[in-house]
């Protein structure tokens, strides 16, 4: 064996040994706090995993689904989860991926959601339900209910996906990018490198809040630990969501569906105002409201204003 080759081998060995390293320190430095747990943690043993969800208050049946972002869990409805329990049976899922949920190394799609949100339905709530969706949510919430209209009353949207994204479907490119962070170290570090607490941190100061003064140290962190928990396995739905396997276009099931839809949008969410037009546009009987000195998360960063017109529009 040449030295040069001797060379590249042994350098090759000493980058993969430090990334190692350097992924046990992020996720040890992460996962530490312990800001995801809640008192009463319930799990539901699904077909592909353990689905973690909590459970509060009496009255209609709420199913509440979070963002499909990085670091997106229960924690972003922990201020209006209260709040709505007061006159309804709320449920609160981490979706297979993300939270304290089971994270296996498999496909996630819309299709995959949709059918998790129809089993839990049936086999934990057991009653006709209201869904809450944030973001890129919105879209398995409009198939799930064309899937199944039966298990679904009314359906509430946040900020949904704009039907332009939605219909987005995998390039060569996005495919590769998946199959590179799904690699065991290596993609393990750029993950580590794309999730880290100022990449985070800039997410909230752009995209999820209006008012940075709003921002708390502790939504940061619980978003890092969500994004890193456990063993940085939330890497697999992060490679399918931003690799675009988790879209599908809604529009003609949108056209399709017959449930009152709301929708609650920040008023400083971009192109939040065509986004709206363009669901109004497939299904004119939705109804709209925006929320004043908001963005994409207004439901964590001015919480009694969004629990204040969910309650109306559940009467």
């Amino acid at each position: 064996m040449s030295n040069k080759l001797k060379t590249i081998i042994t350098l090759s060995g000493l980058a993969t040994a430090t990334m190692h390293i350097l992924n046990r320190i992020n996720y040890s430095m992460h996962t530490s706090k312990g800001y995801l747990k809640y008192s009463k943690n319930n799990y539901y043993e699904w077909r592909f995993g353990k689905i973690r969800y909590i459970k509060k208050g009496n009255g209609s049946p709420l199913l509440l689904l979070h963002d499909l972002s990085a670091g997106s869990s229960i924690y972003e409805f922990h201020k209006i989860i209260e709040n709505l329990s007061l006159t309804h049976e709320v449920y609160a899922v981490d979706l297979l991926g993300y939270g304290l949920s089971d994270k296996p190394y498999i496909t996630y799609t819309n299709y995959l959601y949709v059918q998790l949100i129809i089993d839990f339905i049936k086999n934990v709530i057991g009653k006709k339900t209201s869904l809450i969706a944030v973001g890129d949510s919105a879209q398995t919430a409009v198939m799930a209910c064309h899937n199944d209209p039966e298990a679904i009353y009314k359906l509430i949207f946040i900020n949904p996906q704009s039907l332009y994204e939605s219909n987005q479907i995998p390039s060569e490119q996005t495919k590769f990018l998946k199959l590179l962070i799904e690699i065991p170290i290596l993609g393990t570090f750029i993950y580590n490198l794309l999730t880290n607490k100022s990449s985070i941190e800039h997410a909230f100061r752009q995209n999820y809040f209006y008012n940075s003064v709003n921002i708390k140290e502790q939504y940061i962190l619980s978003y890092l630990e969500a994004s890193h928990f456990p063993n940085h396995s939330s890497k697999y739905a992060f490679a399918n969501y931003i690799s675009k396997y988790m879209n599908t276009n809604i529009v003609h099931a949108l056209k399709e569906i017959n449930h009152s839809i709301y929708i609650i949008g920040g008023k400083e969410e971009k192109d939040i105002d065509t986004t709206i037009e363009n669901y109004t546009y497939y299904n004119n009987s939705i109804e709209s409201v925006y929320i004043p000195y908001a963005k994409h998360l207004p439901h964590l960063e001015v919480s009694e204003e969004v629990s204040n017109y969910i309650q109306v529009f559940l009467v």
